[in-house]
This record gives structure tokens, sequence and C-alpha cells, in this order.
């Protein structure tokens, strides 16, 4: 489990790639250009790493392009010491990207063998969220509310109400909706029934996953 200058040049890169497409969040860059992306995929693909695209990871997932996580990031608004509930863990990129920003991270993964993998990876190279567990995303961890924001890196057919409500007041929820194609929303809490709501345009991400048993 390497990290070169080879890397490490390569991140250089891609953070410029992310400053031309718009990121301008210092701290998201700065974690981008200091995450080891290649240390998440599989070895032969060293290559794809510092690429701006999404690469296939275990159990027909993918690891997510990262001007997505870049956006996403960005659009939470994270500070130091934010309790931050991720919703797919997928390879862990997204979490060492939210540890990165100073996050207390919680985070559900709904494909055991990604789960399995991913909680051993992490800490093997430095990153330790507070919480993981395997579950259902749309039901997000009630025990743990309420949450400064909630990411959801997977696209869900609609907004899961659990998620809303166990927001804080001014708490922020990034998610991608839609089947084919995602439109980027962010609802922000105003009260205990009041959101308000942006959208960002369209992504694709693999789709989340509801525990049908």
């Amino acid at each position: 489990m390497k990290d070169t200058f080879k890397h490490q040049g390569m991140r250089q890169k891609l953070v410029d790639t992310l400053i031309k497409k718009g990121i301008k969040d210092e701290n998201v860059l700065n974690a981008i250009g200091k995450i080891p992306r290649h240390l998440f995929m599989d070895s032969g693909f060293i290559d794809h790493a510092y690429q701006d695209k999404a690469f296939p990871i275990a159990a027909d997932q993918t690891i997510s392009q990262p001007y997505t996580v870049a956006f996403q990031s960005e659009l939470l608004e994270i500070k130091s010491g934010d309790k931050v509930l991720e919703i797919g863990t997928g390879s862990g990129y997204q979490t060492a990207v939210l540890l990165e920003l100073g996050a207390k991270v919680y985070s559900i993964e709904r494909q055991q063998e990604l789960f399995k993998k991913t909680s051993k990876f992490l800490p093997k190279i430095g990153y330790r969220p507070k919480k993981m567990i395997f579950g259902d995303g749309y039901k997000g961890m009630p025990e743990e509310a309420p949450f400064d924001s909630i990411i959801v890196t997977a696209g869900a057919p609609f907004v899961p109400n659990p998620l809303l409500g166990q927001l804080k007041i001014d708490g922020r929820l990034v998610i991608p909706v839609g089947d084919n194609v995602q439109t980027m929303t962010l609802f922000i809490r105003k009260g205990p029934k009041e959101f308000e709501q942006h959208e960002f345009g369209e992504f694709r991400f693999v789709p989340l996953l509801e525990d049908k048993n």
C-alpha cells in the first residue's frame, strides 16, 4: 500500500481538473489532493485512479467520479466536528474525504461484501469513522440522529422521509434524486416541517438499494 511522488503528482493534476470544473472549496480540494484514491481501487487500475471518472468496484458498485465527490462535499459545507451521516459507504473514498474535512462520520452500507471489505480497509490507511453499519440507507441511523448533514452517494428514486427527519435545524441533506438520471438536490432544514430545496443539475449514480426483507 504505497503512496509515491508519482501518485501525489497525479493527484495534483486531478485537483487542477476539479478547479477548472468549478470546485472552489479549499478544504475539499485539499482533501482530494491528500487521499490516495488508488488504494481504494484494485491495484491493476492505478492509471485510472486519478482520472476524473467513476470506476467499477466490488458488488456491481462504483467508486464515484472525483468531481461528483467534490461537488457533493462542497454542498455539505462541513465544519470541523460536524456530525455527518453517509448513506452508501461503497469503497470508502467519500468517507475518507468527509473525515479529512474534520467530520465525525456515521456510515451505512447495504452490500455485505463491500461493508466487510471497507470496514477493514479504512482503518488500515488511517481513516476511522465514528460508526459503520451494514443496513438500509433509506432508514438512516435514528439512534445517532440528529445530524449536521447527510450525504447520499447513490441514486434515490425519491427522498426518504427518515433522512429529512434526522437532520438538525439548518442541517443539509445532499441527495441525487431520480431513476436513470439523477438531479443533485440539496435540502436545508428550516423548521420541524420546513425544508428549503435547491437543485444542481444532472448526475448519474448507481441505484440506492432498499432492504427488501
